[in-house]
């Protein structure tokens, strides 16, 4: 959520930062709502001191007797106060009408972003990896025989509809296998801590992540008012909502794995094929609590995190800087790490790593103290993926299939599968 102290002190760089994100002239509607708010906070107290006044008087005025100078004035300082009542009522709505609009605008774009307007304006950063000559025409992940075994949509359907699977056998174990592995990773080399959070929240959480009230139909709600998350960034974040932190206590730097949950709501026909995208999935979360002077360099230091578990399974990646009009409600950078699918012959997102400043921790009221007698300050927020697990699955099967329809499995991960090499054709591990 955006500072209306800094709209007021400079509400052309206001204006100036949101054109970029598509969201035109908001500084001068928010700024009469604030005049008329403080106007009214202020007539408010003044009703007050009037209140107060008219009270001691009065009772000067009975005690001398005057019994109509003291019923003038008791009426006087009654209807001050509840002049004051009214006051503070249109100050009450004018702050919810204020705070309804700022709570749904995005977060500003950090001023190395590239403008653009779409997808085709992001800017790649990197490229690891060369991707692989293959013999034959690769396929996609579930056309490969060794995958296909595992990948059941038809009985996903007859449980829940489309956009779910069920896993068997070597598949399920991979899956489980690549969530084990990132959490290792992140843990053991990347120095993050392991949480286990709810995958049910309140509307606070959701709203302190910026999930609501925006894009209600995005995610999934319980008929008795929980929200399924649709990633642990919002249980991960959340954690220090409503904190005071201690300067000394941050970065905090955490990840999980969880069941996330999307509607998908906007995405009807798009990835429909496979296990690409999906109702229901899991992923390993990083989210990271910092300064405003280390966050930029945190988002560096995530997405190498995230980087990081590609690398170690040998698989081709690229990174790109999404521009203005493609980054997502919250962030004010965001890097997008894009895998090899042969299968597809093109990059697809495999994380998304953002910084968003203070913008959710305004939502949520966390702060820290840069030192114990300073006053509080918002801390900053980072999240990614590290990674999505399903769409790493997708990303080892098609960059390791074999002609044959068996996959070989890279040396990472063999430890986690019972030390096995490859998954046979038929779907069977082979030691």
């Amino acid at each position: 959520m955006h500072d209306i102290k800094a709209i007021r002190e400079n509400p052309e760089a206001f204006d100036a930062a949101l054109a970029l994100r598509g969201e035109e002239g908001w500084a001068d509607d928010l700024l009469l709502i604030d005049k008329h708010r403080r106007e009214a906070i202020q007539w408010a107290e003044e009703a007050q001191a009037e209140a107060n006044k008219a009270a001691k008087e009065a009772g000067a005025a009975k005690g001398r007797g005057d019994e109509a100078e003291f019923e003038r004035l008791r009426t006087l300082s009654a209807a001050k106060k509840q002049e004051k009542a009214e006051r503070e009522e249109k100050a009450r709505i004018e702050e919810a009408q204020m705070e309804q609009i700022l709570m749904t605008l995005p977060n500003a774009p950090l001023p190395d972003v590239p403008e653009g307007s779409s997808e085709d304006d992001n800017q790649e950063m990197h490229r690891w990896g060369n991707p692989r000559n293959f013999a034959f025409d690769p396929k996609e992940h579930y056309e490969v025989p060794g995958a296909a075994t595992g990948l059941d949509f038809e009985t996903a359907a007859k449980l829940s509809g489309s956009r779910f699977v069920v896993l068997k056998g070597a598949m399920t174990r991979l899956h489980r296998a690549l969530a084990q592995f990132m959490l290792d990773t992140h843990i053991d080399k990347n120095g993050l801590t392991e949480m286990w959070t709810p995958v049910l929240v309140r509307d606070e959480a959701m709203m302190g992540t910026g999930q609501l009230p925006k894009f209600e139909e995005d995610s999934y709600r319980t008929t008795n008012g929980w929200w399924l998350i649709p990633t642990s960034e919002v249980s991960l974040t959340n954690t220090v909502a409503g904190d005071v932190l201690a300067a000394k206590d941050l970065p905090i730097r955490m990840t999980a794995h969880s069941q996330c949950f999307r509607s998908e709501a906007g995405s009807a026909g798009k990835d429909t094929a496979g296990m690409l995208r999906q109702h229901q999935f899991e992923k390993v979360e990083m989210v990271s609590v910092t300064t405003p002077e280390e966050s930029r360099a945190e988002l560096d230091r995530m997405t190498k995190c995230a980087e990081g578990i590609l690398e170690a399974l040998d698989i081709p990646y690229r990174t790109v800087v999404l521009c203005t009009g493609d980054m997502g409600f919250g962030a004010q950078r965001t890097h997008d790490i894009e895998a090899w699918l042969p299968g597809q012959n093109t990059y697809r997102e495999i994380s998304s790593c953002s910084v968003c400043g203070d913008f959710q921790a305004r939502r949520m009221n966390a702060r820290y103290r840069p030192t114990p007698e300073a006053k509080p300050q918002f801390v900053h927020t980072l999240n990614g993926s590290g990674l999505a697990v399903g769409r790493c699955l997708i990303a080892v099967v098609e960059n390791y299939q074999q002609e044959d329809g068996s996959i070989t499995l890279p040396e990472t991960l063999r430890p986690y599968m019972g030390h096995a090499t490859a998954i046979a054709a038929n779907g069977t591990l082979i030691h």
